[in-house]
């Protein structure tokens, strides 16, 4: 058998700094709720997968119309397992289980801003290319040239103080990951680390990206979402 298109959702149960993060009530419905109708919406995935350790996440999981065909091994669900790792497991499963896979997109269950349409222009910027990876990322709020340490004795350092007396308009924009989803080609062998010359960059607004790491992040995310549907409700 083989699936052109794959999304797999990371959600393990042992958030701490956010108890029970993945599928917290955000508007009424779980967080990871938002990311599994995301991928159903964009209309591009044979199987939507979560990868879990949490039974209760997989049962939400499953209400909203993903897949889970497996629980996470305990060895990969600890706090020190990186992404790569958990999405390997699972495409080692579709394996085992005669399935060959052409694209696969990892899809944060923390993403209830992502737009579909971001996820479609991603995949088609990957086909038209060379590049391994195609991912959501969004500039950076400030001219990172001019940033600055706390030094030992609290006082300030910059990182290039060549740029301190240089107008914020002449410095190159810089931009970061936007922590939302990560398309690879399979076919393709990257030959740089993700954030290098294999990836394409899928540049997002910022008023659509915002990490879930804290309390406060949860709160202006739900700002965020907010104003969106807001905006929506008026058009």
């Amino acid at each position: 058998m083989k699936y052109s298109k794959v999304c797999i959702i990371p959600a393990r149960g042992g958030s701490k700094r956010i108890p029970h993060k993945n599928v917290k009530e955000f508007f009424k419905k779980p967080l990871i709720a938002y990311s599994i109708e995301v991928a159903k919406k964009s209309g591009l995935f044979d199987t939507i997968i979560v990868s879990t350790d949490d039974y209760n996440i997989a049962k939400i999981a499953k209400e909203y119309g993903a897949s889970v065909p497996f629980m996470r091994p305990k060895e990969l669900s600890d706090d020190f397992t990186g992404t790569g790792p958990v999405i390997e497991h699972t495409l080692e499963f579709l394996q085992k289980s005669g399935v060959t896979v052409e694209y696969v997109c990892t899809l944060y269950a923390t993403a209830p801003l992502l737009q579909e349409e971001y996820l479609i222009k991603g995949l088609k910027l990957l086909q038209e290319s060379d590049a391994h990876m195609a991912f959501a990322a969004t500039s950076m709020p400030f001219p990172i040239q001019r940033t600055f340490k706390l030094t030992q004795d609290g006082r300030c350092q910059m990182f290039w103080p060549e740029n301190f007396t240089k107008r914020s308009q002449d410095l190159e924009e810089a931009y970061q990951d936007a922590g939302q989803f990560y398309w690879e080609n399979l076919q393709r062998k990257a030959s740089d680390i993700p954030f290098g010359k294999s990836s394409i960059a899928v540049i997002l607004p910022r008023h659509l990206v915002q990490d879930i790491d804290t309390i406060e992040d949860w709160d202006r995310a739900e700002l965020m979402y907010e104003i969106l549907q807001k905006q929506k409700e008026n058009k």
